[in-house]
């Protein structure tokens, strides 16, 4: 199956850590020998209730046996797309209504920047270096890695970068600028989170100026900090917030959000302003939907500050140079790219799955299931404290 996966499957990366699934339940993967693995990284923060979880599953096989596919979207009215768009659009501020449901994050990244774009009349953007906002081209345009951008030039022109958390760039954001698209904490740089009201420091020079706001809730969203989405944490209302990953619960799905006026401009001059197949897919629906109503109605969100403390009081060593991000969105800093690697590799083979970071190479990132218990974060710190002592003791 290995020589397949290699063949036949389309890699990412000269060495992908090629575990060979058997099945996953709560907080543990299991391979091919039954080696349990304790999951620290959630499908990188996707399973948001962990794996198999139960209501998640039956929300999933309740709708496969009702109907799958039926019309592209929007066309034809179907529940778990409605109750999917109200669960959202009742838990946010009232000027974020309106939910235009995607298959992935990056596909809500490029209807937010074509949203911006024709609500304003405006053509340019501006968007942080080092940020991540998925992988297709127009994602890639505002991502500001010229490391992964420069194979895949030209891409999107238009596009100005700012520093995150550096006020003195604010100034460069003016009338011509159709929206500032930030992820409310920069995950591939290194969980940096913004500083100083920064966010609200954007939001009042976009008022302005006339430009939107564009936060990035792929990652920070979806009760990860504490918050269902991030930037409730750093009092400001963005005018549009992409979200995905951990919304569907482990399935595939992104959405864009805005106010009901300005997501009507998709409507018309053009038609069909962004259109989709497969977005807004029922069964992927019904399983986001049983995701956000568990994770609501449960006590998951007001556990994270206090799981995050325990993180903080476990993982302290000397080859830890500090402890960055929020809530379960954490990334321990080490000394160098190299320990970073050598630690992420002996948790795997100690049976804990830490994983890296795209653009910060002395990072392991922290971004288990939010349905971990203490006892399980406590587990999973000792092996990392363990893995740090193994390598301290071969200096």
């Amino acid at each position: 199956m290995k020589e397949d996966f290699l063949k036949h499957q389309a890699q990412t990366s000269p060495t992908p850590l090629a575990i060979e699934i058997s099945y996953a339940n709560g907080c543990y993967i299991y391979d091919k020998n039954q080696k349990e693995y304790l999951d620290f990284i959630a499908g990188v923060s996707a399973n948001t209730l962990g794996h198999n979880h139960p209501k998640i599953s039956e929300a999933i096989k309740k709708q496969v046996d009702t109907y799958t596919h039926v019309m592209v979207y929007g066309e034809f009215i179907q529940q778990s797309q409605i109750k999917l768009a109200k669960i959202l659009a009742h838990n946010l501020p009232k000027s974020l209504e309106t939910v235009y449901i995607t298959n992935s994050g990056t596909e809500a990244t490029e209807g937010a920047l074509k949203l911006a774009k024709r609500f304003t009349g405006r053509s340019e953007i501006i968007a942080a270096k080092n940020a991540y906002h998925g992988n297709t081209q127009g994602a890639m345009s505002v991502c500001g890695a010229e490391q992964q951008n420069s194979a895949f030039r030209p891409l999107i022109p238009g596009i100005k970068f700012i520093e995150f958390n550096n006020e003195m760039d604010i100034s460069k954001i003016t009338t011509k600028t159709a929206g500032v698209i930030l992820e409310t904490i920069q995950g591939g740089a290194g969980f940096i989170e913004p500083k100083n009201q920064y966010l609200k420091k954007i939001k009042t020079k976009c008022d302005e100026v006339g430009a939107l706001l564009i936060l990035d809730e792929i990652q920070s969203g979806i009760g990860r900090t504490g918050k269902l989405f991030g930037f409730q944490n750093y009092d400001v209302v963005p005018d549009i917030i992409v979200t995905g990953k951990g919304l569907g619960g482990g399935m595939p799905i992104g959405a864009f959000i805005a106010s009901y006026k300005m997501m009507q401009c998709l409507i018309q001059n053009p038609k069909l302003g962004h259109i989709t197949t497969f977005g807004g897919h029922p069964v992927i629906a019904a399983a986001a939907h049983a995701t956000l109503k568990e994770l609501i109605d449960s006590n998951l969100m007001l556990e994270i500050h206090s799981k995050e403390k325990l993180f903080r009081e476990l993982l302290i060593h000397p080859l830890i140079t500090e402890i960055r991000g929020k809530g379960l969105m954490l990334a321990i800093i080490t000394k160098t790219s190299e320990l970073a690697s050598k630690i992420i590799l002996k948790c795997l083979d100690k049976g804990l799955l830490v994983y890296w970071l795209l653009f910060e190479g002395k990072a392991i990132r922290i971004t288990p299931p939010l349905t971990i218990s203490n006892k399980e974060i406590i587990k999973g710190c000792t092996i990392i404290i363990e893995a740090f002592n193994e390598v301290l003791d071969e200096q």
